[in-house]
This record gives C-alpha cells, sequence and structure tokens, in this order.
C-alpha cells in the first residue's frame, strides 16, 4: 500500500462515481500470452528502419572493405566471427525491445464494477488516467505515442519505436551496450586499416603516371613489390575506400558517444530504481525502494548469470496481479513528511479536475 499526498490535479476520489466510469468502455478480452507488440508510429519506424540500415551499413565496409580483401585470414577470421556476432545480438535486441510489451496497463479498466471490485476503505484513492481510461498503478506514466499507460516507464524511444519500461528495459540496455560496442570495434578495425593501408598502399595510388609506368616496367620494381597489393586493402579504389571508411569513421563515433551515455543512464536507473520520468519530476511521494541489487536481478533475470547478456532471456518479473498497485493511500496534510501541501479541490472544480487530469 503506497502513501500519498493528496492532489487535485491527479483525479482521485474514493467514489467510483467521480471517475466518470461510464464514459469508460470496458477493455477488450486479453489476447493471448505473447502477443506481438508494435507501435504504429510513422517517426519510430522510420528511426526502427535508420538503425537497421547503419548497423547493416557498418556490416557491409567492415566485411566488404577490410576483412574480406585481407590476407591475413586469422585476423579477418577472428574479427569477422566478433563484429558480426555482436551485430546480431544488437539487431536481435533491438527486435526484442521493439516487440515486446512493456508493461501496458489494460486499457479501459476504470470501469465501476471494476472499481468496486476493488472495495475501496476510507483513506484509500484510485488513480484515473483519462486519456485511456485506466486506473494508473503507482509509478505509471501516459505515453502520447503508445496511448497507453506503462509501468515504470522511463521514457518513449523513437530509435525502439516503443516506450521503454518494466518489461523490455532489460532488451534496450543490451541493445545500447551491443551498439556501443559494435562502434568501438568498428572505429578500431579502421584505424588499424588505415595505418596498415596508407603508407604501404595508398602511396603508390598517388605516383604520377612516370612513375608508375616506370614502376611496372622494371622489373626490379616487380620482383620487389610490397607484400601490401591494391586488393588486400581493399576491392576498391583508394577514394572510395577512404570516403566509406570515414563515413564508418563518423557513425561509429557518434553512436559511441550516444548509446555509451543511454547504457549509463540506463543502468544508473536500474540501480537507484528510479526512472528518467521520476528522476526529473523528483516527485516527494515515498515508496518503497527494492534495492540496487535486487533491482538489477529483476531486470536482468535472476542471478548473475550469462542470461543477463541474452536478448532471448525473459526479464525475472513475477507476474502482476490485476490489480497491483491499483489502490493507494491518501496521507495526511499534517505529515510532516512532506513539504508541500495542496487544497482539496472544492464541489464545482471536481468535475473539472476529472476531465484535465494531468500525468505525473
Amino acid at each position: 500500500m503506497m502513501l500519498i499526498p493528496t492532489h487535485h490535479f491527479r483525479d482521485i476520489e474514493r467514489k467510483p462515481e467521480y471517475l466518470q466510469p461510464e464514459k469508460c468502455v470496458p477493455p477488450p478480452y486479453p489476447g493471448p500470452v505473447g502477443t506481438m507488440w508494435f507501435i504504429r508510429d510513422g517517426c519510430g519506424i522510420a528511426c526502427a528502419i535508420v538503425t537497421w540500415f547503419l548497423v547493416l551499413y557498418a556490416e557491409f565496409v567492415v566485411l566488404f572493405v577490410m576483412l574480406i580483401p585481407s590476407r591475413d585470414y586469422v585476423y579477418s577470421i577472428i574479427n569477422g566471427i566478433v563484429f558480426n556476432l555482436l551485430a546480431f545480438l544488437a539487431l536481435a535486441s533491438h527486435c526484442r525491445a521493439m516487440l515486446t510489451d512493456p508493461g501496458a496497463v489494460p486499457k479501459g479498466n476504470a470501469t465501476k464494477e471494476f472499481i468496486e471490485s476493488l472495495q475501496l476503505k476510507p483513506g484509500q484513492v484510485v488513480y484515473k488516467c483519462p486519456k485511456c481510461c485506466s486506473i494508473k498503478p503507482d509509478r505509471a506514466h501516459h505515453c502520447s505515442v503508445c496511448k497507453r499507460c506503462i509501468r515504470k516507464m522511463d521514457h518513449h524511444c523513437p530509435w525502439v519505436n516503443n516506450c521503454v519500461g518494466e518489461n523490455n528495459q532489460k532488451y534496450f540496455v543490451l541493445f545500447t551496450m551491443y551498439i556501443a560496442l559494435i562502434s568501438l570495434h568498428a572505429l578500431i578495425m579502421v584505424g588499424f586499416h588505415f595505418l596498415h593501408c596508407f603508407e604501404e598502399d595508398w602511396t603508390t595510388y598517388g605516383l604520377n603516371r612516370e612513375e608508375t609506368a616506370e614502376a611496372r616496367n622494371s622489373l626490379h620494381a616487380k620482383r620487389e613489390s610490397p607484400k601490401v597489393s591494391s586488393t588486400e586493402c581493399s576491392s576498391f579504389s583508394p577514394p572510395t575506400t577512404v570516403i566509406l571508411l570515414i563515413l564508418l569513421c563518423f557513425e561509429g563515433l557518434l553512436f559511441l558517444i550516444f548509446t555509451s551515455v543511454m547504457f549509463g543512464t540506463q543502468v544508473h536507473s536500474i540501480c537507484t530504481d528510479e526512472t528518467g520520468i521520476e528522476r526529473l519530476k523528483r516527485k516527494n511521494q515515498p515508496r518503497t525502494h527494492t534495492g540496487s541489487w535486487q533491482s538489477v536481478k529483476e531486470t536482468f533475470g535472476g542471478d548473475l548469470s550469462l542470461n543477463w547478456l541474452n536478448p532471448f532471456s525473459r526479464p525475472c518479473q513475477p507476474e502482476i496481479p490485476i490489480n497491483k498497485d491499483l489502490v493507494r493511500q491518501v496521507a495526511s496534510l499534517t505529515d510532516t513528511d512532506y513539504t508541500e501541501t495542496t487544497e482539496e479541490p472544492s464541489e464545482e472544480t471536481k468535475d473539472e479536475d476529472s476531465l484535465e487530469v494531468i500525468d505525473e
């Protein structure tokens, strides 16, 4: 049972009539477990496509510009396996983050029958979201893109075309981690490629025609030609190769910084048991913290193991009861734990407040 201060901006009342349940359509029959979740948002779909395109572009440059033309087969095989494995895990994590229900609250459950079934006692309240006509659990927030209330919503990410919430935060963390790793790996390989090819192969490309003809006609030049050939550095011309590598450097550096920051903020949110929205609003509502390590285990799936890095394993989230955190206890206005006080809404403003709910 959560203790909360009264707030005149929220739709709070002990009686179902104040929540206007007659305006709520009963929720549809729940679909089968495992039903695919997908948000039909144009911007999010475009960002998800761009994400895949950028990963595939990095895959193309790494394989066809740097690894396949190389004659160092051990170097090519090891780096090829590592890069492709990380890229596969990144795209798999992206799909899981995009297609997993982040923790949506049943839509339209603010019906008179459901509210009466909660059997509210004196001092107990429920919160209603007028946008999706749902009874909001504690720490749930409404997403205007998903058009649903999401449990422990951290933020809506257009790159995965989904909210980051209670059920898919693990996949989003893995996605940012693997993207950061392949970006770092690609930058390291590009650096080695430049150092290996610039002095030995690409400098000969800039020779003038007379020097090139003389080098080709000289038997001595043929016998002592450099070990690195143009086909070893790249199957493309040096200018094209440089352009492709520079674009890959720019992409890798940009996403390395971006995903590293996102990974750090997500890990911090998990360890502190505080979502991004809660951190921004800094609510003074007392609530029970599950503890750093317990929160990490619930997010990544049990005790420390390789499953933490597996995007195909599910988080260790217990089965959520239908009425979990729906009923909350109103704290007394004289409670010394609260620094702010609010006035009880008058009868004239109750109906207005119930229609204009401000999501916290």
